[in-house]
């Protein structure tokens, strides 16, 4: 792995393919003994969270049904402290166990966003799962569930994770060099 450059910035390897691949594997069977037999709707915050949502989908035994929905805080590397809601859910959850799935949790602002809008539609249950954790930044009070990797305040990119659009097809998690 080598340094990458994305605009202006550049980045260099943080998290390997390989201790992501296994940091989800550990992640799904927490949510597959969870959820085990109950068909459990799986929303994905896009667009980073698409690959995360393949990959834990794939390891996923049993009944399950996936849709997205698409929200916007950032600008650049910074977080505006607002979240957008860009194209909404597209199907029926009341009564059913859904998983929300982040591809990185900072603030909390997006998850407590989503929270707030799944919750009027009355599903049964609602966890949250996401692939990166930023304990220090988390702001909020609503459980984070599944965590595959908590991680610092570093800016991130790669596995989904973009800088102003470019970086999410990198396989590896890189952090910025500052």
């Amino acid at each position: 792995m080598a340094i990458v450059q994305l605009h202006d910035k550049k980045f260099k390897p943080f998290i390997t393919e390989k201790d992501i691949h296994s940091a989800v594997l550990k992640m799904v069977d927490k949510i597959q003994s969870d959820y085990e037999g109950m068909n459990p709707v799986f929303i994905g915050v896009l667009n980073g969270s698409f690959i995360i949502v393949a990959d834990l989908v794939r390891q996923f035994i049993g009944d399950c049904e996936v849709s997205f929905v698409k929200m916007a805080s950032y600008e650049g590397t910074n977080t505006t402290g607002v979240v957008n809601e860009l194209i909404g859910l597209n199907q029926t959850i009341e009564n059913r166990h859904v998983v929300i799935i982040e591809d990185i949790v900072d603030s909390g602002n997006t998850v407590e966003k989503l929270v707030e809008l799944i919750g009027k539609d009355k599903p049964a249950s609602v966890k949250i799962a996401t692939l990166l954790f930023k304990p220090r930044a988390y702001q909020k009070t609503i459980p984070i569930d599944y965590v595959a990797i908590e991680v610092g305040n570093e800016f991130l990119v790669g596995y989904g994770l973009d800088y102003d659009g470019l970086g999410r097809n990198l396989k590896d998690i890189y952090i910025i060099t500052e």
